[in-house]
């Protein structure tokens, strides 16, 4: 009986996953399997599109750092950071970048790395999100034996879960060739991970760290509900790298952004935010899924948080980098996010440009700077802060703002006064470090806005403002 059980449970097809259960199985088991229905809806593959549940969709999130021993990352890989990405970013995607190779990686600590994996996969289950497995490295090829045995036993641990994909390599090299080196590997491992589970997605790295998706579009791996590898990074790749992707979508091939960043590809320099958006545009339109490198608080470009933030989620908005802030923003509007909700908070300091106004330590709760010095006529741009408006309608905006006398008033209104949103009146509180929050009701169109501070009447200062629907 443990026998024709264990056979009956490694049984699965897409009637499954929709909870359309086998009565043969459940005649053999004895079990009442009419209550294992799944949140999430199996992905697939059909011609250059990964469907959910038979329907075009694209899900966006977030990717951890490398897993390695010792690397600093590995604090994430737990469930209070998973569900707070899900509860607080509305992220629907989790990536768990196991290393393989390096340092305090897979191949020196097999059951360690494999065990930050399993947390993060069996949180994202428990939070209704997609997982990426992904075997972290630039020399697979070198550990095929490894990767085969590794994603045999997550295929049989996980193989049921429709929540589950496979990326089975991160990212080959420029000097590894796709037809002698990266397809043969990666078609050994697929055919490894479908002798267990027939059809989880499947997500193939391609060369020139995961950039060559046209190549390999032009000699595809054979079997079915497979992907290729695409990552950017704003800050070094462009309309070429675009332009390599239309031709992989043009030659039938399905793509899926595993790993994708703001900064440049060496993970430092400046956000790049209109190539981030050049991105951002390209794949909502082709209904690519991706996942934002990275959630760590590593003091580089590309980590989500600064150094010190938690390890267990509940971070602040002031514990978000440049690129954490635009990755969430990002998130939090992306089609088929978990709600159309949306709650963004920006620092008033954070202005891109402004008139001639300045900013002083503040006394209010979070510390940090407020703007005062405020005037009539002044204004504020905070167009390195762009927010997605996941969908048009009423929106409330919170300002945290303190004035001695009172009177003055303040205009929400996009970057450069056009169009207008709002105003809304200043009370007296006091004192310039006396606060109080004050809001209003203003309709926004859906999609990318730079939105701006006006003050018709000033007397004020100001610390934040936040846009919330939901």
């Amino acid at each position: 009986m443990n026998k024709i059980l264990s056979n009956a449970l490694r049984l699965k097809s897409a009637a499954l996953k929709q909870n359309l259960v086998s009565t043969t199985i459940a005649s053999l088991c004895g079990l009442a399997l009419a209550s294992s229905a799944y949140a999430v809806q199996p992905l697939s593959v059909s011609g250059n599109q990964i469907l959910a549940g038979g329907k075009q969709a694209s899900f966006s999130g977030n990717s951890l750092f490398w897993s390695n021993n010792g690397w600093g990352g590995e604090k994430y890989y737990n469930a209070n950071t998973v569900s707070w990405l899900k509860r607080d970013w509305h992220s629907t995607l989790v990536r768990a970048a196991m290393g393989v190779d390096e340092g305090g990686g897979y191949i020196q600590d097999p059951n360690g790395n494999r065990n930050k994996v399993k947390a993060v996969v069996d949180a994202a289950i428990a939070n209704d999100m997609y997982v990426i497995i992904d075997w972290h490295s630039h020399h697979a090829e070198q550990y095929q034996n490894q990767a085969i045995a590794f994603f045999q036993d997550m295929a049989r641990t996980y193989g049921t879960r429709p929540n589950v994909i496979y990326e089975i390599y991160n990212e080959p090299l420029n000097t590894a060739s796709w037809g002698g080196v990266v397809k043969p590997y990666a078609q050994a491992v697929v055919n490894a991970i479908r002798a267990i589970d027939p059809d989880n997605l499947i997500v193939v790295g391609t060369p020139t760290w995961s950039q060559d998706v046209d190549v390999a579009s032009r000699d595809k791996v054979a079997g079915n509900n497979i992907a290729y590898t695409l990552h950017f990074y704003a800050g070094s790749h462009g309309q070429y790298l675009r332009d390599k992707a239309q031709t992989a979508l043009n030659n039938g091939a399905a793509l899926f952004v595993t790993e994708w960043g703001s900064v440049n590809a060496d993970g430092n320099g400046a956000v790049n935010t209109n190539e981030t958006y050049a991105w951002v545009n390209f794949m909502k339109a082709r209904n690519i899924s991706n996942a934002n490198w990275s959630i760590n608080d590593k003091a580089e470009g590309a980590s989500a948080l600064t150094p010190g933030a938690s390890g267990n989620g509940g971070w602040t908005n002031n514990q978000l980098t440049a690129s954490g802030s635009l990755s969430k923003s990002i998130i939090l509007g992306w089609p088929g996010s978990v709600d159309t909700g949306l709650d963004v908070t920006i620092q008033a300091e954070n202005f891109a440009v402004a008139s001639d106004i300045d900013t002083q330590a503040t006394t209010d709760a979070g510390g940090g700077l407020n703007v005062g010095w405020i005037d009539n006529g002044d204004w504020l741009s905070f167009t390195n802060s762009p927010v997605t408006i996941p969908s048009t309608g009423t929106y409330t905006i919170e300002y945290r703002v303190a004035s001695f006398n009172g009177g003055g008033s303040l205009r929400f209104e996009e970057a450069g006064g056009t169009p207008a949103y709002g105003t809304i009146g200043v009370p007296k509180t006091g004192g310039w470090q006396n606060w109080t929050t004050i809001s209003h009701k203003v309709t926004l169109s859906a999609g990318v806005h730079k939105f701006g501070i006006n003050a018709p009447v000033g007397g004020w200062n100001i610390n934040w403002f936040r846009i919330t629907k939901g």
